[in-house]
């Protein structure tokens, strides 16, 4: 069994700020993939399903953000797994917006819900890296993860929600390579399907033959008449 951690703070007024897309992603996989509904356990809410072979407990932690770790520990202890069964999608300020990587152990980066896991569970968990970008100064940090993601961006976020979604056996399964390739199909579909893009009318059409200059008429009928004209003379 694995457990996926989703993270985000609970409520609708933070539904969709950036600092939630861990919530988001965990949402799209479970009604993918024909969870059960969300229930509440473990200080947040769970779905239960498969992914491929593999049996999954989705978790979204009801604390705030900076208390997930609770959240996290109680369920992974109840359910007999190890932190190397444990995964969690949490927002990426050090990767653009749509990037991806997946990471064993090693730090938190100063992110709180990470800190947290820390301090329950220790740092020998997969954690998926989701790209929200960077606002430039770190004093813009807090508002910004805070903000809910503008609208020109949503058809990117639905894009790699539904990769993570396509990809969840093989993340489950730890075929790490299948996931990234399941995420990069949905976010570059012309560049995987194979197919060429047509180019201009001017660069895929030959262009006609012109006249000489001074003739209106196609050059093989201006040679007949020239060949004519020669027999009378």
């Amino acid at each position: 069994m694995k457990l996926i951690v989703g993270l985000g703070n609970p409520g609708a007024k933070y539904a969709q700020n950036r600092h939630n897309i861990g919530h988001m992603a965990v949402d799209r996989i479970a009604a993918d993939h024909g969870f059960a509904p969300w229930r509440s356990r473990f200080q947040g809410e769970i779905a239960e399903g498969r992914l491929g072979d593999t049996r999954v407990t989705l978790l979204k932690p009801g604390t705030f953000m900076n208390l997930s770790g609770q959240s996290v520990g109680e369920a992974m202890r109840y359910l007999k797994l190890t932190p190397e069964d444990v995964i969690v999608l949490h927002d990426e300020l050090d990767l653009a917006p749509g990037r991806i990587r997946l990471k064993m152990a090693g730090g938190h980066a100063g992110h709180n819900g990470l800190r947290s896991i820390h301090q329950h569970i220790g740092e020998n968990y997969r954690r998926l890296r989701l790209g929200i970008g960077h606002p430039g100064h770190k004093d813009r940090v807090a508002a910004y993860v805070l903000s809910d993601f503008a609208k020109a961006e949503g058809d990117a976020l639905d894009d790699l929600l539904r990769g993570i979604s396509d990809g969840a056996a093989a993340l489950a399964a730890g075929d790490d390579a299948r996931f990234t390739n399941a995420v990069a199909a949905r976010l570059n579909p012309a560049r995987n399907s194979g197919t060429k893009r047509p180019g201009k009318p001017s660069e895929t059409a030959p262009k006609p033959q012109q006249p000489p200059s001074g003739s209106t008429e196609p050059q093989s009928v201006t040679d007949k008449l020239r060949a004519l004209a020669a027999r009378f003379r």
